[in-house]
C-alpha cells in the first residue's frame, strides 16, 4: 500500500518494490490487528465492515427478542456482541470518521434500541467514556 498526500495525480508513476527478487503486492488497503486501514487513511471501509459485523449480530438479538427474554438480558447480549464491535479501536479511527460514516454507525445502534425496546447510549457517550478510563 503506498501512501501518498501529493496533490499532483498525475505524477503518480511507481516503480514496482521487490524485496529478495520477488514483487511486492500492492494493495487499497489492509487490515491491522482488526482495523482495516486504506490507501487514503480515511475509514470508511473499516466503518463499512464493523457495520456489515454489528448487522450480523443483530439479527441474533432480534431472534432473542422473539423468545421473550427480559430486555436486561438482551442489554447484555446487545453489549457483548453487537457494542464491542462497533467500539474496538474506537479511539483510533472515531475522531476522524466522517458524518456519514457516523450516522451509518448510529443506525446500527437505533436499529438495536428498537429490537430491545430500550435507550441505549449514543457512541459519542461511548467514546467519552472510553477516553475518560485513561
Amino acid at each position: 500500500m503506498i501512501v501518498d498526500f501529493s496533490t499532483k495525480r498525475e505524477t503518480r508513476n511507481y516503480q514496482p518494490l521487490t524485496i529478495n527478487g520477488d514483487a511486492v503486492e500492492r494493495v487499497d488497503s489492509f487490515r491491522y490487528l482488526g482495523v482495516h486501514i486504506s490507501q487514503d487513511l480515511s475509514w470508511t471501509h473499516h466503518i463499512g465492515h464493523i457495520v456489515k459485523k454489528a448487522r450480523q449480530r443483530l439479527f441474533h438479538l432480534r431472534r432473542l427478542k422473539d423468545f421473550k427474554l427480559p430486555s436486561q438480558v438482551l442489554r447484555t447480549f446487545y453489549t457483548c456482541t453487537v457494542e464491542s464491535i462497533l467500539t474496538g479501536s474506537i479511539t483510533a479511527w472515531f475522531g476522524n470518521s466522517t458524518q456519514q460514516d457516523i450516522r451509518a454507525l448510529q443506525r446500527v445502534v437505533r436499529s438495536a434500541e428498537r429490537s430491545i425496546c430500550t435507550e441505549l447510549p449514543d457512541l459519542h457517550t461511548i467514546i467519552i467514556e472510553d477516553l475518560n478510563d485513561y
